[in-house]
């Protein structure tokens, strides 16, 4: 069964959602209202509610490295994820952990960057070879 994934969160201004979200990342705007804005983030649904984001902390171990938790992000094809990496320094974002590779050789070989959108969301983003490789253990 092949579907699409819906995510619902805070942010604390509409307007700034806008640029990170649409100007920064290039997503998608679909739908909104005065207290919530819809994205196509990579071909999946996220709303964004005007409301106090999640408390977060670094608490997840991978490997040697602590990154935030909760957070949500997006796995893509090594290209896309090597432009968005420029498309995010270009942009001045501060990364809670640099893009960069893990896992090198391995079978759950990666690329990753974590940061943070204007409200303190974590944001992921993943890259793979190929993406049939997502699941490989």
């Amino acid at each position: 069964m092949r579907s699409l994934f819906h995510l619902a969160f805070n942010v604390t201004d509409l307007d700034a959602a806008r640029r990170f979200y649409g100007g920064v990342l290039g997503c998608a705007e679909g739908r909104s209202a005065p207290t919530w804005v819809d994205f196509d983030f990579f071909g999946h649904q996220i709303s964004l509610h005007l409301g106090e984001p999640f408390k977060t902390g670094r608490t997840g171990r991978v490997g040697d490295v602590l990154v935030p938790m909760p957070h949500f992000g997006v796995v893509l094809e090594l290209p896309d994820w090597q432009a968005m990496a420029q498309r995010l320094r270009a942009a001045g974002t501060q990364f809670v952990l640099e893009p960069q590779q893990r896992f090198p050789g391995e079978p759950g070989e990666q690329w990753t960057m974590f940061f943070c959108d204007p409200f303190g969301n974590p944001v992921e983003v993943k890259g793979l070879r190929s993406l049939a490789g997502l699941y490989d253990i």
